[in-house]
């Protein structure tokens, strides 16, 4: 601002400085502008005059029943860092085109509504029903300690600590029908949590099981379906319980190259509390 700046009254308005009419078509700006405070500055009834926390403090006039200390009806830009220390209320849009950081609570009474990414790095925590009218999508794990009702889950290659359903199925695009077809199959229910191995044998008489099989399944639990294939064989079979879990067929009988039959053996988990087939409850 000029050295010769000076003070002057126009009208019931006083005016420092040079006055900047550059808000009027054709006028080209006057800088600085009209008022350059270089604090501390004092506007309004501002508590504890004399002991500055900023260069300019901006107080609530003495007007009744709402004394606004700032009321801006155009747009406002900040440029630098906007610190909020106390209650902010947004009656209208309130648009960001940057970076938002909150290192405290966030209240919200109203609809919030987000038209590009979120994203959170921590837990979010909702006390009060979600409701999610697209799709929901989580690369990640799932933990829900309540209930989700939902008309379907959709789910990838993750895992599940349980899913309770009145039936559980897959659903695929179908493979040789071509567009518009697809195939449905339902899981077989059983009143235990377990497991299976299938296979074919064929000129011997081990079935190995799996080597995890030994810390997975109760080997009490364990039954062995064979099924001659060609002609009958007079097929039985035993338990081998040591460093891994095998089946022998037909321990009696050298002839293993007459044995040829395909098998399914089963067995209950142990890793996983036995299921409680009846209870009264409400299914939660």
């Amino acid at each position: 601002m000029a050295a010769t700046a000076s003070i002057g009254m126009f009208g019931d308005k006083v005016v420092i400085g040079a006055l900047d009419t550059s808000f009027l078509p054709g006028i080209p700006k006057v800088f600085p502008g009209t008022l350059v405070a270089n604090g501390p500055a004092y506007f309004g009834l501002v508590p504890n005059i004399g002991v500055p926390m900023a260069t300019v403090m901006i107080g609530p006039p003495m007007s009744f029943p709402a004394p606004l200390s700032l009321q801006v009806h155009g747009i406002s830009n900040y440029y630098g860092v906007l610190n909020v220390i106390a209650v902010s209320n947004f009656t209208g849009l309130c648009t960001k085109f940057g970076a938002t950081i909150r290192n405290s609570a966030s209240i919200t009474n109203g609809i919030n509504t987000m038209n590009g990414l979120k994203v959170g790095n921590a837990i979010s925590q909702f006390n009060a029903n979600i409701n999610v009218a697209g799709f929901a999508t989580i690369a990640g794990l799932l933990a829900v300690g309540g209930n989700i009702t939902c008309a379907k889950i959709f789910a990838g290659f993750g895992a599940f600590g349980s899913v309770a359903a009145p039936f559980k199925k897959f659903d695929i695009p179908h493979p040789t029908k071509g567009e518009g077809h697809r195939l449905a199959h339902a899981c077989i229910e059983g009143p235990e949590v377990g497991v299976y191995v299938r296979g074919v044998l064929k000129g011997e008489n081990v079935i190995e099981l799996p080597d995890y099989w030994k810390d997975l399944v109760d080997d009490e639990s364990i039954t062995v379906h064979l099924t001659p294939i060609g002609i009958n064989q007079n097929l039985c079979y035993t338990v081998s319980k040591g460093d891994t879990l095998r089946i022998i067929v037909n321990p009696h009988n050298f002839k293993t190259h007459n044995i040829r039959c395909s098998y399914l053996v089963c067995a209950e988990r142990k890793d996983v509390p036995k299921l409680i087939v009846e209870y009264e409850g409400d299914g939660t």
